[in-house]
């Protein structure tokens, strides 16, 4: 099988990583690999002139929220095979790693054959799932609507008038002006927004808005205050 010369582990455990790399060198002896403990540090990593094959990359690091840091690397290093290594099994999960570009996801459970079968599908440049893995059922419109008005309604209602401020179009600059606070205060609730609806650009968090009544929510929520 073609084996990589290189793997970047980016994980903030020490352990784990540890224990990742005595696998990788299991089950491919000649694999070098590197670590990096962020997203900021695994760029300065890749920036090198040491070409990488693989990047093993864990969702929960310090800095980034949910697939932030996916969607980052992906950006800057496209044509590079990134595989997600994860605790967070949920298919829904998998299934959004895969979306947003990665070439895989691998379980933090896996044993050293899991792990030797997925860097060899990858390094074949083919895609790697978890064992037995199932993607998710559709959910109806009415859960789908469902879950949508509840993480609404998990925003206060300064941040449900910023949200319905950049539907509009406008910028923090022109919220800020328009709600009377800070363009610092605004940015804070726009990150706390793309947190809550669980999204990770404000592009998205538009698209999220559209999809209901969402005057009706900012409603209801405004009545409550």
């Amino acid at each position: 099988m073609p084996v990589p010369a290189r793997i970047l582990i980016v994980d903030d455990h020490p352990l784990f990583v540890e224990a990742l790399q005595r696998a990788i060198v299991g089950a491919c002896p000649d694999t070098e690999t590197r670590d990096a403990v962020s997203i900021d540090a695994a760029k300065k990593v890749l920036e090198s002139k040491t070409p990488f094959d693989i990047v093993l990359l864990d969702l929960a690091l310090p800095g980034t929220r949910g697939f932030e840091g996916l969607l980052e690397l992906r950006k800057l290093h496209p044509s590079l095979p990134i595989v997600v290594v994860s605790a967070l099994e949920d298919p829904r999960i998998v299934q959004d790693v895969m979306r947003y570009g990665a070439a895989g996801f691998i379980s933090k459970s896996a044993d050293r054959s899991e792990i030797a079968s997925a860097l060899k599908d990858v390094m074949e440049g083919s895609l790697t799932l978890p064992k037995g893995y199932k993607p998710p059922e559709a959910p109806t419109n009415a859960e789908a609507r469902g879950d949508l008005v509840h993480r609404l309604k998990m925003l206060t209602p300064k941040q449900l008038s910023v949200l319905r401020m950049l539907r509009q179009g406008l910028l923090n600059k022109q919220i800020a002006h328009e709600l009377q606070i800070e363009e610092t205060t605004v940015k804070a609730h726009v990150s706390e927004i793309l947190r809550k609806l669980n999204v990770s650009s404000r592009t998205q968090a538009v698209i999220e808005a559209q999809k209901i009544d969402f005057e009706a929510v900012l409603g209801e929520t405004d009545d409550k205050a």
